[in-house]
C-alpha cells in the first residue's frame, strides 16, 4: 500500500469528493482531508491509500488536474520529518 499526498486542495473538500475523483482511476483504499486541530477547518491537503500497484497510474492521472476550481498537486508521501 502506498500513501499519496495531494495538496492544494479546495477548502470544502470532503474526503467523499477526494475519494471519488481519484476512484474514477484507482481503487481507493482509504482517504482523509487533513484538518486544523483548533478550528477543524481544511488545512488544504489530504492523503489517499493506493495499491502500489497502482501508486504511479494515480500520480500520472490526478497531478496537475483541476479539483474544485484548483490544480492539485499529487505524488508519494513523505514521512514526517521529526520535530526538534
Amino acid at each position: 500500500m502506498k500513501t499519496l499526498y495531494v495538496g492544494n486542495l479546495p477548502w470544502s473538500t470532503t474526503d467523499e469528493e477526494l475519494a471519488q475523483a481519484f476512484s474514477q482511476y484507482v481503487e481507493v483504499l482509504s482517504c482523509r482531508i487533513i484538518t486544523d486541530r483548533g478550528t477543524g477547518r481544511s488545512r488544504g491537503f489530504g492523503f489517499v491509500e493506493v495499491n502500489d500497484a497502482d501508486a504511479e497510474k494515480a500520480i500520472e492521472a490526478m497531478n496537475g488536474t483541476i479539483l474544485g476550481g484548483r490544480q492539485v498537486t499529487v505524488n508519494e508521501a513523505r514521512p514526517r520529518q521529526p520535530k526538534y
